[in-house]
């Protein structure tokens, strides 16, 4: 009998073009994708909680798929870990009802966002943040970040994403809606760390909130200037994308 599987995952991004499958080019969906053919002879595509863009990091990306073979989950998760990738590791492998699915069945997500503030940072570290070495106004950021907070139209904060376009216009208003259910800076050490937690996220939607946040501890934006900046639903009011280097997907709720 086909077994539904959850695999747990984290891996650094950085060499990789992305979660989605891509010809010829490197991605994290591939290389699963790739893994669990070797191991099993079966052709899968397995479907992530999300698309994690090409540079961002993953502490807890989920992915699900069926497989008719009859492995135990020890053994295919260590399989898995002997065959992918040092950059990617399945942290967990079970096996779930046959309607459980990835990306449908989630109910939230948490981001992290991490700038290094440091004086120097060291290479080891160099790869998972944003070295941001400006001045910046700590407590008018967490003032921006609490406006995000509840249900928002976050237009102005979205790239445009060509999966939405190919669907048409139908619900193009109702798209764009998003419940925030937590925001915040935290400082640690020489880190400043971004926290989100919300229903669901638009293409690049934590890359530019934090971007404009950025812009806001740097005052080209005022901390009041958030609700306004939400109802023009106007991607070009908004402040520039931050890198992704910095963005880690950290949980995924079910």
């Amino acid at each position: 009998m086909p077994l539904n599987w959850k695999l747990t995952l984290a891996y650094d991004g950085t060499d990789y073009r992305g979660w989605q499958v891509q010809p010829e080019l490197p991605t994290i969906q591939g290389e699963l994708a790739a893994a669990v053919e070797r191991i099993t002879g079966e052709r899968v595509l397995p479907q992530g909680s999300g698309r994690t863009d090409a540079g961002v990091h993953a502490l807890g990306q989920v992915a699900s798929f069926v497989l008719k073979a009859p492995i135990p989950a020890e053994n295919l998760h260590r399989a898995l870990n002997r065959t992918l990738p040092a950059a990617i590791r399945v942290l967990g492998a079970e096996s779930m009802p046959e309607d459980f699915h990835a990306r449908h069945s989630a109910r939230s997500k948490w981001y992290e966002y991490r700038i290094f503030r440091g004086e120097v940072c060291p290479p080891w570290t160099a790869r998972y943040v944003y070295a941001l070495h400006w001045p910046l106004d700590v407590e008018a950021m967490r003032r921006a970040a609490a406006a995000f907070v509840g249900e928002h139209d976050f237009r102005s904060f979205a790239a445009s994403d060509p999966d939405v376009a190919a669907r048409g216009s139908e619900d193009a208003e109702e798209s764009h809606v998003r419940t925030i259910f937590a925001s915040g800076w935290a400082e640690e050490d020489d880190l400043l760390i971004y926290r989100v937690h919300g229903n669901g996220f638009l293409h690049h939607m934590v890359r530019n909130l934090v971007g404009t946040m950025i812009g806001v501890g740097r005052r080209q934006f005022d901390a009041e200037d958030m609700p306004g900046l939400l109802a023009l639903r106007d991607r070009s009011a908004a402040g520039a994308t931050a890198p992704a280097r910095g963005l880690f997907l950290y949980s995924v709720c079910y």
